[in-house]
């Protein structure tokens, strides 16, 4: 059933409140002058003893290196990935920088390593900050938007070790975006979201539920289309090792902790990181994921304002994957975006803007301290939304929703 409660207009338009255009400004300062300061001090990306820092992009370098080098089927085994790394920062470390995607993100990766090491990281980082920023600008519906996007804590952790965050977050917040008016640009996003597995199991879930079948049809259609022509740029070898070495790689991080339990910001870690069970961490993350599932679709289902619904979704996403880093709290950008949008539009609730305020505090002490908040920080995020949304588990007229087109 179509949700056309997007195409109603707000009653005024807000400035926005002193104290959070403060802390994203501040933020945002921070993030835009560390990482070029960090890049010329030797402390971000190369270090000044002329020696690679080892982080997370080191693998996508690699595995887009042993593509190009017409080896993409190698990408996926440990050793091999382990000794382009070394031959390219120059140092040992610790473990493995592991390449763990599906086969279509390796066009990222050999695209990015037709460029030296240092400008396909940087490149990355920056040119991927501009289609999630535009995906925010778009959401909250001016131009704080990008203040907002520039400013998130989690931003920082991302582009610190060269992650995907904020592609993901703009494929996420496309989807949800569109979704309402575009339905078929809405799937195509959520088909290229595809790298990103873990991510699978809540949109379609609700897209069937509302009956959005011409979105769930575009994702479908772009998710095989780009799987084919992975197979064809790649071969079928490629596509044999992703799923030989899938369960290994779910052995190393979900049942032997080879990234520790303080790094990843789920439930599921977070039982592991106090000592209990795989049994019962997976107990857990599967009691939340289908709680969340439920309250998704009845959400889905209800008259309840489609920002609402859209911030709900960003955040069930994170709540129901077990495998979550920080950088990929940048999905919760997402949803902050939607319910800022509310508050510019109608004002904040007193408790609001504090609430933001703890959320960014808890992922800003992770990054201080290693202790893991981010499962703290969705939780207090999927409160605020289903606060917002009242008894969204009852029948109810529904209310104005906020106009998609730039405010």
């Amino acid at each position: 059933m179509a949700d056309n409660s997007a195409a109603a207009i707000p009653l005024q338009r807000r400035g926005v409140p002193f104290g959070l255009f403060a802390v994203c400004f501040a933020l945002a300062c921070i993030n835009a002058a560390f990482f070029p300061a960090g890049l010329f001090s030797g402390i971000w990306i190369w270090g000044a003893d002329g020696l690679g820092i080892p982080t997370d992009f080191v693998n996508v370098w690699a595995a887009g290196k042993l593509a190009l080098q017409g080896h993409p089927a190698l990408a996926w085994d440990w050793d091999v990935q382990r000794r382009i790394e070394l031959d390219l920062l120059g140092q040992d470390f610790p473990g493995y920088f592991a390449w763990h995607y599906p086969p279509p993100f390796l066009f990222v990766a050999a695209f990015l390593a037709q460029f030296p090491y240092v400008t396909a990281f940087a490149g990355w980082a920056y040119a991927s900050f501009i289609p999630y920023a535009l995906a925010m600008r778009a959401i909250v519906g001016r131009g704080f938007g990008l203040l907002l996007a520039a400013g998130f804590p989690a931003l920082f952790s991302n582009m610190l070790v060269g992650q995907n965050g904020c592609l993901t977050a703009a494929l996420v917040g496309g989807t949800l975006y569109l979704l309402p008016v575009r339905p078929v640009l809405a799937g195509i996003c959520l088909g290229l979201l595809t790298y990103k597995p873990q991510y699978g199991l809540l949109f379609p879930i609700v897209l069937i539920a509302t009956q959005r079948w011409t979105a769930f049809m575009s994702a479908s259609v772009t998710a095989i289309l780009l799987a084919l022509v992975s197979l064809l740029a790649f071969g079928i070898d490629s596509w044999q090792a992703f799923v030989h070495w899938l369960p290994m790689f779910s052995q190393a991080f979900l049942t032997e902790g080879k990234a520790t339990w303080w790094k990843l910001q789920s439930l599921f870690s977070m039982v592991r990181y106090f000592g209990g069970s795989e049994s019962l961490g997976w107990a857990f993350q599967w009691v939340l994921t289908a709680g969340v599932a439920v309250v998704l679709v009845t959400l889905w289902r209800s008259p309840v304002r489609y920002s609402l619904k859209a911030a709900a979704l960003a955040v069930g996403l994170l709540l129901t994957t077990p495998y979550l880093f920080m950088y990929d709290m940048m999905v919760q950008a997402i949803a902050v975006a939607w319910l800022v949008r509310i508050g510019l539009a109608e004002g904040f609730r007193r408790y609001e803007l504090p609430a933001l305020g703890v959320i960014a505090a808890l992922q800003i002490t992770f990054m201080m301290t290693g202790i893991p908040l981010g499962l703290a920080a969705n939780l207090i995020m999927a409160a605020l939304v289903l606060a917002r949304a009242g008894s969204w588990w009852r029948r109810q007229p529904a209310t104005a929703e906020i106009a998609l087109a730039p405010a």
